[in-house]
C-alpha cells in the first residue's frame, strides 16, 4: 500500500456524522497511561476543526477578512470511561441545531463500539470583538445540510 505521508489525516462524513480518527500518544496520559481528563476536550476540537472544513467553511480566510471566528461558549460533557495509552479513538460528531449565530455539536469519542465520553458543545460566531454575529448564510446553509443527512 502506498501513502502520501505528507498529507495530513483528514476525517470524513458517513451520513450526517463526521468520523476522525486518533491514536492516545504518551503526552496525552497522566503517569498511570489514562489519558487527562482535559486532552479530551482538545480530540474533539481537532475533530470540530476538521469537520467544519470538511462542510467547506474557511475559518481562516473569515478571520483574516473580518475578524469573525466561532469560539466554545458552553460544553456539557460526561466522562463515561478512560482511554489509555496506545488506544486507536474516533471522535463521532454532528450537527444537532443551527441559529443565526451559533452551532450546536454533539460529540462522542469512541474506542470502537465502547462510548467513552460524551459531549454537547455550543459554538458561537464571534465578531473581532467577542461579540455573537450573524453566521455567514453560506455556512448556515452547509450545516443545515448536513445536520438533515440521514
Amino acid at each position: 500500500m502506498i501513502t502520501d505521508l505528507d498529507t495530513p489525516y483528514r476525517g470524513g462524513f458517513v451520513g450526517k456524522e463526521h468520523r476522525f480518527a486518533l491514536s492516545v500518544y504518551f503526552e496525552d496520559t497522566d503517569a498511570y497511561g489514562i489519558v487527562y481528563y482535559a486532552n479530551y476536550l482538545k480530540f474533539m476540537e481537532r475533530a470540530r476543526s476538521d469537520m467544519v472544513r470538511a462542510v467547506g467553511v474557511d475559518q481562516a480566510a473569515e478571520l483574516h477578512a473580518s475578524g469573525s471566528a466561532y469560539a466554545v461558549v458552553e460544553v456539557d460533557i460526561k466522562y463515561r470511561k478512560p482511554a489509555r495509552l496506545g488506544d486507536d479513538l474516533q471522535v463521532v460528531s454532528t450537527v444537532e441545531q443551527v441559529r443565526a449565530s451559533s452551532v450546536d455539536i454533539h460529540q462522542r469519542v469512541m474506542r470502537g463500539p465502547e462510548l467513552l465520553t460524551d459531549a454537547r458543545v455550543t459554538a458561537a460566531f464571534l465578531d473581532g470583538e467577542g461579540r455573537p454575529r450573524r453566521q455567514p448564510k453560506d455556512w448556515v446553509a452547509k450545516f443545515n445540510a448536513i445536520a438533515a443527512q440521514g
